[in-house]
């Protein structure tokens, strides 16, 4: 006997300028340190296209890097070159393809660039990765203190240096809607460069790019403010800003809503609220332990956010949105667990119909099987 149920919040679509995205399920950015020169290949074809093909309406692309220095590692994605468009744009093609669409999260990884692939430590270089060929770049930072101990000391940027970064986002983002891209998103979290010039932790200029939070924030809404006059009006602009630095002398959640409702103000659509990134970060990990964030976030600045942080099941994405904590929820390593997971999500909550989210390919498959195991 087939099973109905009424419609659920997580698989109604969503508008955010002209783009439709056919539900309010995310892939969250996730590194895969695979790349090289920063160009994308087949492993970041199938890694990505999966999810499209999993129901997700909306796939991240890792952190892409702006300039060549500003990657966190060799193996990152990067947006610095237009050589760097034509593979990029074959990703977006599948997907698109799936119904989904394609975001590209521009990024600096400032003080913790040049660092290990994660299966090598996860930490800054050492011999066993110039042996490698991993060798060693300068980076940058807001000061010259680096991230932590035995880290690389970067250069604090100056006027001229920071003036060139924010032109690189804005070549970044032309590149991606050259690929073909449906949304950029702004990497202002996790202690790379921009979460570096709004933390106290990291940021102790005492110039117009330091001191108060006002100066604090002008590198990053800088960025915004010249990537949204870059981007298509008809494309939105997300933000992802750790919430809360997990350090009591660090960044607050005060300060995520003064920056949301700046960035609002600029004309970014959405702040996607994630957390920590220093070495000093402190979080209460637990299943969707970051949702009040992005609930105060969007009540407090009055613009969408996108939840993210150990959203494990399909009820809890659902109650999410329902008591109005967020407007997207952004699935990571669960998604890596189960690329399907949105059409998992799907059938959970709207029972047969949910077949409906399922490509034609698998659908016409499951939905019988599905029936067939009730007979059991």
């Amino acid at each position: 006997m087939a099973t109905t149920q009424a419609r659920s919040l997580l698989f109604s679509p969503l508008e955010l300028r002209d783009v439709t995205l056919r539900n309010r399920t995310v892939v969250s950015p996730m590194c895969q340190y695979s790349a090289t020169d920063g160009v994308a290949n087949d492993w970041h074809l199938v890694h990505l296209g999966q999810f499209a093909m999993g129901g997700f309406a909306l796939v991240f692309t890792e952190a892409t890097a702006v300039v060549a220095e500003g990657r966190i590692s060799h193996g990152d994605l990067g947006l610095w070159s237009d050589a760097q468009i034509a593979p990029l744009a074959r990703i977006a093609d599948h997907v698109h393809a799936r119904g989904a669409r394609l975001g590209v999260q521009l990024a600096h990884a400032g003080r913790k660039a040049s660092m290990q692939r994660p299966w090598y430590g996860n930490g800054p270089l050492d011999a066993a990765d110039t042996a490698r060929g991993d060798l060693a770049w300068p980076i940058v930072g807001p000061t010259a203190t680096p991230h932590g101990e035995g880290w690389l000391r970067p250069q604090a940027l100056d006027r001229a240096g920071i003036d060139r970064i924010v032109g690189a986002f804005v070549a970044a983002a032309k590149r991606a809607h050259a690929a073909g891209a449906d949304v950029v998103e702004i990497h202002g979290a996790h202690g790379y460069l921009l979460h570096s010039f709004l933390s106290p932790l990291a940021n102790t200029r005492n110039d117009d790019y330091g001191g108060s939070l006002a100066g604090r924030m002008r590198v990053p809404l800088a960025v915004a403010r010249a990537v949204r006059a870059a981007w298509p009006a008809g494309k939105p602009l997300f933000f992802r800003t750790s919430s809360i630095d997990g350090n009591a002398a660090g960044w607050s959640l005060d300060d995520t809503v003064v920056l949301a409702r700046e960035l609002a103000a600029i004309g970014v659509d959405v702040v996607d609220c994630s957390a920590g990134g220093f070495t000093t970060s402190r979080l209460d990990f637990g299943p969707g332990y970051l949702l009040p964030n992005a609930a105060r976030v969007r009540a407090q600045a009055g613009m969408a956010t996108q939840a993210v942080g150990f959203i494990l099941t399909a009820r809890q994405a659902e109650e999410a949105l329902q008591r109005g904590d967020a407007d997207l929820v952004a699935i990571g390593r669960a998604a890596l667990m189960d690329p399907h997971w949105a059409g998992r999500a799907a059938v959970e909550l709207e029972g047969d119909a949910g077949w409906a989210h399922w490509p034609a390919q698998y659908g016409w498959w499951l939905e019988r099987h599905a029936a067939l195991l009730r007979t059991f």
